[in-house]
């Protein structure tokens, strides 16, 4: 997470007393503020969510097949080049 310590954004969300509680628990079993516990847990978890999007993980037998797939010549799709081939409203 970020290191810079101003921060002139802020956020504000409504929550249950209950809520209030186990989060404030929580944070104090950590010994830190309700701010940064709610913070640092929410940022890790958009991190993580964000990379799941954009990030995969491949064992060595699938990397040699993803690679192989990516190194085969391209498949000669008849419609998809007749498609391709045809003017289109942004040929204009």
């Amino acid at each position: 997470m970020s290191s810079v310590s101003n921060k002139p954004g802020r956020l504000n969300i409504r929550i249950s007393e209950h809520e209030k509680e186990v989060i404030s628990r929580a944070a104090s079993s950590l010994n830190t503020t309700v701010s940064r516990f709610v913070l640092e847990k929410a940022y890790a978890e958009a991190e993580a969510i964000l990379a799941d999007q954009s990030r995969f993980t491949l064992d060595e037998k699938q990397w040699r097949k993803f690679c192989k797939a990516l190194d085969a010549p391209p498949k000669d799709i008849s419609a998809l080049r007749a498609l391709l081939s045809e003017q289109s409203v942004f040929d204009e």
